[in-house]
């Protein structure tokens, strides 16, 4: 029996959403997943039967020869993996906690400048040797995976050279182009996901850098459609994450550099995607830093990317990679930016209060998207003060099933249930609405509104409402909850800070010295150590604060955050 039936088969036992959905596909009260073609998406047309070998052309220098004189620490998901000359040879048979960042080179990128670059070289011979033909069906040549091996090591030629024999390389490098479009991320319009975007500037890159016009015009036409699809109209990525944002605004800046580059018409298309995308990272940023909302991207961590956050140093990470020039041609784009329309009705609210400052995220159907990067944060927040984080998304760490529930959130639940239900793709939008009614985000005059209707779906539970109040010496959260009978309702902030027994409620103590206190009512809070993730793979201790009620609904609380 496949594990694949297992898990779908336990889904159904323990999901009852799934379970009347099921009924409702038996009895035809909901309408399956809309017919297509896997690996083909429509505007390809139906004649379209996959991208011919084109011979590359190679421009790039050539990588210094010899073997790497000193040992190197690849910096991957999960692991700090030291090699010492000579054990390149056998890397690709380790067990590893992540071997897709293996295949796509994801530590080129992070090196160290005092790494020898000949290890690239070492490494990509050994990779070649083993997995250099192309294999459909093996998971390193997953189109999502070959089309960012491909990027990083054509970005890592044009700055160090391409690895000898440079026309083996070339010739292993443009066979990626027809294997990415064999097996296209395309699975219909209910669960295609931006892996399809990343395709295409696979696709571009390889297209431009080695010469290959099929290709690249395939993967701008890709590239274009996606960034539409995908992309909310104010700018921001529809998959719920933050940091997945930030992500996809690198890869249009990349992209957009080297179609100036060759002189590409798409450069104007781009340029205006990337405008967009840029300004809605002002709305997403705090002054104490950038929330994680939603998942974070394994191997790229957040910090690499920062140089593309507003008042940003751009001279790091990411942007340190480019060359001079095109250095030049991106900062002064990004340091003219202003912020984007406002994203509040596609479930992103920041808020400035005096000293405080805070980004609320609600999908406006509530439901976590699907395909995307969210997670069970309904009303999730976070919350800074000046320069400082004091209430804060704990992100995403190596265990995906713990940091992606309600648990790892500031929010609240309902008898141990989560805001909204676990989606799926097969779900239509009739049936999640008629399951679990929309999300609403408003500002108000001192504050913030959410009301929302996913707990509906649960015995005697109607609407709940959290509104957010605030002065500059106080914060307020005011929880409001209909139905009737008796109900466990558990509220959930996480800090950062030091946290104390204070009489009443906890003392919340910055890193700089200042003190809050956090109070709700006369109930005691639970307090859990927890982790807060800074990267896939890094963390720092971190605190949920817990209360539990047995409340009578309808049912009031508050919450109470204060300076002291």
């Amino acid at each position: 029996m496949s594990s694949a039936f297992l898990r779908k088969a336990g889904q159904i036992v323990t999901d009852p959403v799934l379970r009347r959905w099921l009924r409702a596909r038996l009895l035809f009260r909901t309408p399956g997943a809309p017919r297509f073609i896997p690996h083909h998406p429509p505007l390809l047309g139906k004649d379209w039967t996959g991208l011919a070998l084109e011979p590359p052309r190679v421009s790039a220098p050539a990588l210094p020869s010899g073997p790497p004189d000193h040992p190197i620490q690849l910096r991957l998901p999960g692991t700090r993996l030291t090699l010492a000359p000579g054990d390149e040879a056998g890397l690709f048979e380790r067990r590893l906690p992540d071997l897709e960042s293996l295949h796509r080179f994801a530590w080129v990128p992070l090196m160290a400048p005092e790494d020898d670059p000949r290890w690239v070289g070492a490494l990509w011979a050994a990779w070649r040797a083993r997995y250099g033909t192309p294999d459909l069906s093996s998971r390193p040549w997953h189109p999502d995976i070959a089309a960012e091996r491909a990027i990083t090591l054509l970005d890592f030629a044009r700055r160090q050279g391409l690895p000898a024999p440079i026309e083996d390389s070339a010739a292993v490098l443009a066979a990626h182009g027809p294997a990415i479009a064999a097996r296209l991320d395309y699975f219909g319009p209910h669960q295609t996901s931006s892996a399809l975007f990343n395709n295409g500037h696979g696709l571009a890159r390889l297209g431009l850098d080695l010469g290959l016009p099929a290709c690249a015009d395939l993967g701008f036409k890709l590239v274009l459609s996606e960034a539409e699809r995908i992309v909310h109209p104010s700018g921001l990525l529809r998959e719920g994450s933050s940091h997945y944002h930030l992500q996809l605004t690198r890869s249009l800046a990349s992209l957009w550099l080297a179609a100036e580059r060759h002189r590409r018409p798409e450069a104007a298309a781009l340029e205006t995607r990337l405008r967009a995308a840029a300004a809605q990272l002002f709305h997403l940023h705090l002054p104490g830093g950038l929330p994680l909302v939603g998942a974070l991207v394994p191997d790229c961590p957040p910090a690499f990317l920062a140089g593309l956050l507003p008042g940003s140093d751009r001279q790091s990470g990411w942007m340190a990679s480019l060359e001079p020039s095109e250095r030049a041609r991106l900062a002064p784009l990004l340091d003219g930016l202003t912020p984007g329309p406002d994203p509040v009705s596609e479930g992103w609210v920041q808020g400035q209060f005096g000293p405080w400052a805070g980004l609320w995220h609600a999908e406006p159907d509530g439901w976590s998207p699907v395909p995307g990067h969210g997670h069970q944060d309904c009303g999730g927040f976070e919350l800074h003060h000046q320069d400082e984080a004091l209430l804060i998304d704990l992100g995403e760490g190596a265990s995906e099933a713990e940091t992606a529930s309600m648990i790892a959130h500031n929010g609240l639940s309902v008898d141990r249930a989560p805001p909204y239900p676990p989606n799926h793709s097969c779900y239509a939008p009739t049936f999640r609405r008629r399951v679990a009614g929309p999300a609403t985000l408003s500002r108000t005059g001192d504050g913030i509104t959410l009301a929302y209707q996913g707990f509906a779906r649960l015995s005697d539970v109607g609407i709940a409402e959290r509104v957010w109040h605030f002065t500059p010496e106080r914060m307020e959260i005011c929880d409001r909850l209909n139905g009737r009978g008796r109900h466990e309702v558990t509220r959930r902030l996480h800090t950062g800070c030091t946290v104390e027994r204070g009489d009443p409620g906890v003392i919340l103590i910055t890193p700089q010295g200042r003190r809050f206190r956090l109070t709700a009512g006369d109930a005691p809070f639970m307090v859990v150590p927890e982790r807060r993730w800074l990267a896939y793979d890094e963390s720092l201790p971190a605190t949920r604060l817990e209360v539990t009620v047995f409340a009578r609904l309808p049912w009031t609380g508050r919450l109470t955050l204060e300076a002291l």
